[in-house]
């Protein structure tokens, strides 16, 4: 059966690795030609020196059922971006789904580490990664988009708006990236909505990435030997979960009427029905508020 993005196209800005990745590839799943970006090839790495690849990402996408296609890109660049989107244009004529989700700031930011102490060189890249590229992006992106009615753009961050409204996210550098990427959420909502698109700003919960899963040394076959050192990890997720969401709101006809809110996976898989891919449906930001930031014990039950 075609899926229900079949002829849909989709733009995944930062898909090497992470929620990136798992959008990509439920998009893919869900019948969608997929174009996923990155600085990260099979014969180029960035500066994470990490292996996963964008050509790995689009083999994904392909084999979920989709059409994958990787195009190296570095979103900082203006110039590389509008060859990318004039690429889409002049291969698929259309664009319907656009997600921001380049970040690139894992290496760059200090866990409480004030502004002053704070490497500034660090904090500025990190702005940049995590907040110029999206606007770039999005520049060059939003015409293709809005040329046909109903399209959608998603921009990804961490945190709800309610949860890091009232939170503070790790230093200044980093609450600031967060903060402005849901900012950005609700301004495009403004600009786009009247003109038949829709934007919201959406979060998964405790992702189990590549880069987290090597953190805590384990796989994603025995990722519950973590919870020993890390209890609070029981609420964490695949990048596919996440990639579910993504997946649900472009199938969505009436997503008009989310426009400029925010997200989270755990909130979105009961309205739409999806789970994680073993079978169960956590909801990480309702356990940090409710269990993990008071203090509770750790205790999944009831939020997966």
């Amino acid at each position: 059966m075609p899926g229900p993005l079949k002829d849909k196209v989709a733009l995944v800005a930062g898909a090497t690795r992470g929620a990136g990745r798992g959008i990509a590839v439920e998009l893919g799943a869900a019948g969608a030609t997929v174009y996923v970006t990155g600085r990260t090839t099979r014969e180029h790495r960035s500066e994470y020196d990490r292996p996963e690849t964008i050509e790995d990402t689009a083999d994904l996408v392909t084999e979920a059922g989709g059409h994958g296609i990787a195009v190296p890109t570095d979103h900082l660049d203006p110039a590389r971006v509008r060859a990318l989107v004039e690429r889409i244009d002049t291969e698929q004529g259309r664009l319907d789904v656009l997600v921001n989700d380049v970040w690139g700031g894992e290496k760059l930011f200090q866990w409480d580490t004030p502004v002053w102490e704070h490497d500034l060189d660090n904090g500025l890249r990190l702005l940049r990664l995590a907040v110029e590229t999206h606007a770039i992006t999005s520049h060059h992106a939003l015409p293709l988009l809005l040329r046909r009615p109903g399209g959608l753009v998603v921009e990804m961050t961490d945190g709800t708006a309610a949860y890091n409204r009232d939170t503070y996210r790790v230093n200044f550098f980093y609450d600031l990236a967060k903060a402005s990427v849901l900012r950005m959420a609700f301004a495009l909502a403004h600009e786009i909505g009247p003109r038949g698109a829709t934007a919201v700003a959406l979060t998964p919960g405790w992702l189990r990435s590549e880069m987290m899963l090597d953190a805590f040394g384990v796989r994603e076959e025995n990722w519950r030997d973590a919870l020993e050192t890390y209890p609070h990890f029981a609420i964490s997720e695949t990048p596919r979960y996440v990639g579910r969401a993504v997946a649900a709101l472009a199938a969505d006809p009436e997503v008009a009427r989310l426009n400029g809110q925010s997200f989270s996976s755990g909130g979105l898989a009961p309205v739409y029905g999806f789970t994680d891919l073993d079978g169960s449906r956590p909801d990480a930001w309702r356990y940090m508020v409710e269990v993990q930031d008071p203090g509770r014990p750790a205790d999944t039950t009831g939020y997966r």
